[in-house]
């Protein structure tokens, strides 16, 4: 009988389906342990957090789908996607501060699906290593760990604009459909930045590549009317219900804040760059060079292209000759446009660092398909790189602690593990499979940063950062939901302890000291002070939390 060719489509595909299915398990696994491994490790931190998540409690237990309310009060800053699924995880796990973060991993877990499948229609062979390389991204894996409505935006934005291109390349209508429902979803997410971004993106690429036709096509009446069904209804019953959101939100949270420094977030015009450097990590090396390769391409006006993904000699026109050219306009838009605005902060140009991780695949697809061997020197950077970022993970519990990094056997253990790792990889990425191994072992190094921040650096961090430690302390004295007091403490402190415990705060500071007796969280020291301010009444230490520099007293009859 005789035997099939080695080449034959059908051994060809019974020996890589095997390894596929593989890759793809690995794939769930990976991005299941970095999006929802240690969710409740600490407690909610800083403003946003506790806020966000004490609105969709209150929505909860009112069953109200449509105002946002903050003990007791419209709170119309932001719109109501990430409410929507706190208040789902709510109902289906209880309310945790956990629960409150499943929102974020699950929208994370989105987006890489989302590339998965887009790369293995679209950009068959990279669908893996786009996943895997997007997945790792300081930026996706912080984010996806926060109770914040910066997740749902760029999972929903970058699903939308993957959703065009995969329309722009096949011109199947179901993909502009899919552009559209995502997009009024990210409208839902955060307002109006969402299809203002989209179409900036959208025009400038159409633009570059002169193809106007796209603009009609994209146009699609259906299509808007889609967005409009999805969006529209909150957005009108929200105004109606609370006359007041449209100057709140619209002018207060969106134009005010971009042309204004309102809440005091103002950075310098270059701020995004390094934010955007380290929420690239650790990609950042190879995405310098996949810009500066691609920029320098754009300069030398049509020579052939190392990072073109269908090689020299195609049709220009051809849109799949312009998978690079959208992902940097993706790019670059949203780290521009932000860095005009004069309110600043690290999340708001999470939407770019897809396209950058986007890049930085195709860029890796064209150097094996060239036969590319790693330099030397890149050999040694991006070992050192991965190097650092298991340094900092395994001293960030010190550096959380002490805010500086002490001296002493465990940092030197660190610096000890990080150096040989850091020399692994770089003799891993000089041998023949260097290019191969690339994202594996870089996905290696994160998977250990990740979980020693989670194993060793959680519990300093809910210790010296999270009200959830106090509240706890609090519960235990006093089984019954006593009035809450606060005294000299900070808004991120007061946010904490008001979901943790379910009730608003009265600040003594104010003159709002409640008349049954009460536990008062205060600065450290301040025993005499509370005493003053209630005379004639006994106060008693409970407990305090040196970390956080706090104490709780008990103030009776």
């Amino acid at each position: 009988m005789t035997e099939p060719a080695v080449n034959d489509p059908a051994v060809i595909e019974k020996r890589t389906n095997p390894q596929a299915r593989t890759g793809f398990l690995l794939l769930l696994a990976f991005c299941g342990f970095l999006f929802f491994y240690g969710l409740g490790a600490f407690g909610l931190l800083g403003a946003d957090e506790p806020r966000y998540a004490q609105v969709a409690r209150e929505m909860l237990n009112r069953s109200d789908w449509v105002t946002p309310t903050l003990q007791g009060k419209p709170w119309l800053e932001k719109p109501v996607l990430y409410y929507w699924q706190a208040m789902l995880s709510f109902r289906a796990l209880g309310v945790s501060g956990a629960a409150a973060r499943v929102p974020a991993a699950f929208d994370a877990a989105l987006l890489a699906a989302a590339i998965y499948f887009f790369l293995k229609r679209f950009r068959p062979g990279t669908e893996l290593d786009g996943t895997l390389i997007t997945a790792s991204c300081a930026g996706i894996i912080g984010f996806a760990h926060a109770a914040a409505t910066d997740m749902p935006l760029a999972a929903s934005f970058s699903v939308a604009l993957l959703a065009w291109y995969g329309w722009y390349q096949s011109r199947q209508k179901i993909y502009l459909a899919a552009f559209y429902i995502f997009l009024a979803l990210g409208t839902l997410a955060k307002g109006p930045v969402a299809p203002a971004l989209s179409a900036v993106i959208l025009f400038l690429f159409i633009a570059v590549k002169r193809d106007w036709r796209a603009v009609a096509g994209t146009l699609w009446i259906t299509g808007i009317a889609l967005y409009l069904v999805v969006m529209l209804p909150w957005y009108v019953a929200v105004q109606m219900r609370n006359p007041e959101f449209f100057r709140v939100f619209i002018l207060e949270h969106n134009l005010a804040r971009f042309s204004q420094d309102v809440y005091h977030h103002r950075q310098p015009f270059w701020f995004y760059l390094p934010v955007f450097l380290l929420a690239t990590m650790p990609w950042t090396i190879v995405l310098v060079l996949a810009v500066t390769e691609y920029v320098r391409l754009m300069l030398s006006r049509g020579k052939e292209s190392t990072i073109d993904p269908e090689g020299p000699g195609k049709d220009p026109e051809d849109p799949r000759n312009s998978w690079p050219l959208f992902l940097l306009i993706w790019m670059l838009v949203p780290i521009l446009f932000f860095s005009i605005s004069q309110s600043k902060l690290p999340g708001y140009i999470l939407p770019a660092v897809p396209a950058g991780a986007l890049l930085v695949t195709q860029y890796l697809s064209t150097c094996r398909r060239a036969g590319v061997k790693f330099s030397m020197w890149f050999a040694a950077a991006q070992g050192m790189l991965c190097g650092v970022l298991i340094f900092v993970a395994l001293s960030a519990a010190s550096i959380v602690a002490y805010h500086r990094l002490p001296r002493g056997t465990g940092t030197y253990l660190a610096a000890a593990v990080a150096a040989i790792f850091a020399l692994g990889i770089a003799i891993a990425l000089r041998s023949r499979s260097g290019l191969r191994l690339l994202t594996r072992v870089t996905a290696l190094a994160v998977v250990i940063g990740v979980g020693a921040v989670i194993r060793l650096s959680a519990p300093v961090v809910d210790a010296n950062q999270s009200a959830r430690p106090i509240a706890e302390r609090i519960q235990a004295v006093s089984h019954q939901a006593v009035p809450l007091a606060i005294y000299r403490i900070n808004r991120l402190q007061q946010y904490g302890l008001e979901f943790y415990l379910n009730r608003a705060a009265q600040s003594y500071e104010s003159g709002n000291i409640p008349a049954d007796p009460h536990v008062v969280v205060a600065a450290q020291g301040t025993e005499t002070q509370v005493a003053q301010l209630v005379p004639g009444r006994r106060v008693s230490y409970v407990t305090g939390f040196p970390e956080q520099k706090l104490d709780v007293y008990w103030v009776g009859k």
